[in-house]
């Protein structure tokens, strides 16, 4: 006799069937969190302290300082950029989750352990956070099948995944979570949702601004409601505003010290930010109090508009520096030869020219979650969330095509839109009579929102369109960072090190060192002295570490410094054996890894 056929419908399962439909689809899930972290990334997270970012490293020196003593409200790196450091525009309210796990951990691991088991809990514990609120915000809207399938789908959503993987300690993440529930908030539309809405707004831009459009673009979702529809939209569009005005100056106090209230920090939270979040509120207050004589849509309309430029034209002229972006001061040597060079700034067709084709696990989920919404947003059920939804992915999608650090947030919105989809998917082939053309192309989209599903096409366009050029040794670049090859420096007495960019937060984190530059647009000019030292002549590299007070050169062979001559740079030539200097004497390094003593 046949096997029964499995039913998936909502309604649990046949008499007949052998497993339910959820106990299947829990199964799914399971084994996706299952392949969440390679058991060899976990064990490199604790043992090595093996992060995935530079990022990543440099969070984990800050929470280390913070274990060790150096004050809540000091945010220098004092070992970076020699002799004062580099002021960190990181929130500590990042920091403090993990420094208590650390403080909890050390007695009993001792800190090295304490500090590579908090990093691997961190993003576990988020991301059980995360599917919480996916889970519990799509079975409200769709049902518990729809749920299961979204929590499976973040599984595979790579965009999510890598946010939460083992080491993954910046701050995305956070802001990931925040912002969906955010969604979920205004998509429920009444005053506690709003209050919760706002606040988790405030919590996005105190932990970084990077979220600072999807938090307007909310912003404007609830205004344009209010005009609409007057009254019944007013309790989430006041409760919003109140808790945003309100709560984004305390965790801004929290977090900053009183000497740097009056200080505009364009990419930080700070004076400019907190008048854009008061001045929400006083609108949400002033259009509270004239809604009973506001009866026309175009009264409201006015009075916002009216409202609305005024505070971009006082933004305008008490912030005007901060109309050109956070990354103030910024040189076309550090612009060129780092910022541009650096992954999360590239745009789709950077990655596509230089055929880093696995950007496809990223672009096509979140550009087919992007139309869903906005189909089901225009005509089907439960618009407002699909309205809301989209409101949020056009912008990240835009930003993304120009700046992949657009992606991140949103697409922790990718599995929101995919998990009600895949349950009509599901709907459509128990039908009879669907048209073949729309079960069949209902499949392929399916598919088609999940990352894991375009391996195979990026596999062909790796095999069929290789680079044209080269493209940087990411490997080597990782090797480079490691705790093992980095020990040979470690062993030496302290002293500041001139290294790539990139390595800096390496050495800070498994070394005593101090380093001259590392990979934040606060450091420019000491960025800009790195690039110059290690890509120019011998002169360039003389001066430059002079003027640092260099005690170790460090250079990385898998990924050399640009050029900034036409001949190829000292440092280069001096890894390859094809030059030397007497005042640079070679000591004992490793495979990934060459040091020189800078003599006096």
């Amino acid at each position: 006799m046949p096997e029964p056929a499995l039913d998936i419908s909502p309604t649990t399962i046949r008499p007949t069937s052998r497993i339910s439909a959820a106990a299947f689809l829990w199964l799914l899930v399971a084994v996706g969190l299952a392949s969440l972290n390679a058991p060899a990334d976990l064990a490199t997270t604790l043992f090595d302290l093996r992060v995935p970012d530079t990022d990543d490293a440099m969070r984990l020196v800050e929470v280390r300082d913070l274990v060790n003593g150096q004050g809540w409200y000091d945010l220098v790196q004092h070992r970076f950029g020699p002799p004062g450091g580099i002021l960190s525009h990181w929130s500590r309210l990042v920091d403090a989750p993990l420094a208590a796990l650390v403080i909890a951990g050390t007695p009993v691991l001792g800190q090295p352990l304490a500090l590579g088991l908090a990093a691997i809990l961190w993003p576990c514990l988020l991301f059980g956070l995360y599917a919480l609120i996916l889970y519990r915000g799509i079975r409200a809207w769709f049902g518990q099948r729809a749920a299961l399938l979204g929590l499976f789908v973040a599984t595979q959503t790579l965009g999510v995944t890598l946010q939460f993987a083992a080491g993954r300690v910046d701050h995305h993440d956070v802001q990931l979570t925040a912002i969906l529930g955010l969604v979920l908030a205004i998509a429920r539309g009444h005053g506690p949702a709003g209050i919760l809405a706002g606040s988790l707004g405030a919590l996005s831009l105190a932990v970084g601004l990077e979220a600072l459009p999807f938090l307007a673009v909310g912003a404007l979702f609830l205004t344009g409601d209010w005009i609409l529809r007057g009254r019944p939209a007013l309790p989430a569009f006041l409760g919003f505003g109140i808790a945003l005005g309100l709560c984004t100056p305390l965790l801004f106090g929290g977090q900053t010290a009183t000497a740097l209230w009056g200080q505009t920090a364009c990419d930080a939270l700070s004076p400019p930010w907190l008048f854009i979040a008061v001045a929400g509120a006083g609108l949400s207050l002033v259009c509270a109090g004239l809604d009973p004589v506001l009866t026309r849509r175009r009264n409201r309309l006015l009075l916002v508009a009216g409202a609305g430029a005024t505070m971009v034209a006082g933004f305008a002229a008490l912030f005007p520096v901060c109309l050109t972006g956070p990354f103030t001061g910024m040189t076309a040597l550090v612009r060129n030869h780092w910022l541009l060079k650096v992954n999360e700034m590239a745009s789709a067709a950077t990655f596509i020219a230089r055929g880093q084709w696995d950007a496809l696990a990223f672009y096509p989920v979140v550009i087919l979650a992007t139309l869903i919404a906005t189909r089901f947003a225009v005509s089907g059920p439960q618009r407002r969330l699909f309205g809301v939804t989209a409101a949020i992915l056009w912008p990240g999608l835009i930003l993304g095509l120009s700046e992949f650090r657009g992606l991140y947030v949103v697409s922790g919105l990718v599995p929101l839109v995919a998990g009600p989809f895949l349950d009509r998917v599901l709907d459509s082939l128990r039908q009879r009579g669907a048209p073949p053309w729309r079960v069949q192309g209902g499949v392929a989209i399916a598919l088609g929102l999940v990352s894991t599903a375009w391996i195979v096409p990026i596999a062909l366009c790796e095999t069929l369109l290789p680079p044209a050029r080269p493209v940087p040794d990411a490997a080597g670049a990782i090797a480079c960072r490691s705790a093992e090859a980095l020990a040979p420096l470690a062993a030496l007495p302290a002293g500041t090190v001139l290294a790539p960019v990139f390595m800096g937060p390496a050495i800070l984190l498994h070394t005593p060192h101090t380093v001259v530059a590392a990979p934040y647009h606060r450091a420019v000019s000491n960025i800009a002295a790195a690039l110059r030292g290690l890509g120019g002549t011998e002169d360039d590299l003389r001066r430059v570490s002079e003027a640092q007070g260099v005690r170790y050169l460090v250079a990385c062979p898998a990924r050399p410094a640009d050029d900034l001559q036409d001949e190829p740079a000292f440092v280069t030539r001096l890894t390859k054996d094809a030059a030397q200097a007497d005042w640079l004497k070679p000591l004992p390094g490793s495979k990934a890894v060459k040091i020189w003593r800078v003599e006096p």
